[in-house]
């Protein structure tokens, strides 16, 4: 390419030589001793070879992809944990021999596995031996004071996070201004169960709660058999 003179060509402008290497990725194994030369500015103001901010790259995806892997591992422990505890529970609930025996065993696994601040259980029925305390409530199904429930109670599903006054009322009495977050489990026909904390970060929207289902659905077999 030529100016308008015609004495002499134009030099290539940067845009240029960056989209003609971006065409050739394999330039630097050709002339391998300018990867030495060029020069990359670094956000904090200095400058290295071509290779040494590759290494550098290298060195910071392999930190990240350490990090991750760390935390899968993690994950896979606390998944182990929490599936062994959960069959146990369920051994434990079927070696009980009444209803009273049986709702303190799932209030005491899911204070120790869930680190729970504060367990609640609603339950819908009076069962002989059993009475009200400060983990548990016996209250029917169809009493207003369960009202702020209903939508959970009809579909099910879990909620993970910061409730409603109304509902912390309900659940925690006197205690409601303690807990900052919780997670809550219907189950339908049976009652409800609650392990709230006074973190506001232990249980939030969409985190996992496999583990808190199954142990309700064990809890709600092995009520039945005192129906």
């Amino acid at each position: 390419m030529s100016d308008r003179s015609g004495d002499k060509p134009a030099e290539p402008g940067a845009h240029e030589i960056a989209a003609w290497l971006r065409r050739h990725p394999r330039f630097l194994q050709q002339f391998p001793d300018l990867s030495m030369s060029l020069v990359v500015p670094r956000e904090e103001g200095s400058a290295s070879s071509l290779a040494s901010y590759q290494l550098e790259v290298l060195r910071d995806k392999n930190r990240e992809l350490s990090r991750r892997l760390y935390e899968l591992f993690g994950n896979a422990q606390e998944n182990e944990r929490l599936a062994v505890r959960t069959h146990q529970l369920t051994l434990a609930l079927m070696r009980q021999t009444n209803a009273a025996d049986t709702l303190r065993a799932i209030a005491a696994s899911l204070a120790e596995d869930f680190n729970g601040d504060l367990v609640r259980l609603i339950v819908f029925r009076r069962y002989d031996t059993l009475a009200d305390s400060e983990w548990l409530q016996v209250i029917e199904e169809a009493d207003p004071r369960l009202q702020p429930f209903r939508d959970v109670l009809n579909d099910g599903e879990p909620l993970c996070g910061r409730l409603q006054p109304e509902k912390h009322a309900v659940l925690y009495g006197e205690r409601a201004g303690d807990v900052q977050s919780t997670a809550l489990l219907a189950l339908p026909g049976t009652g409800l169960i609650a392990v709230g904390s006074r973190d506001a970060n232990r249980f939030f929207p969409g985190m996992g709660t496999l583990f808190l289902r199954m142990m309700g659905e064990s809890l709600a077999v092995a009520l039945r058999r005192y129906d």
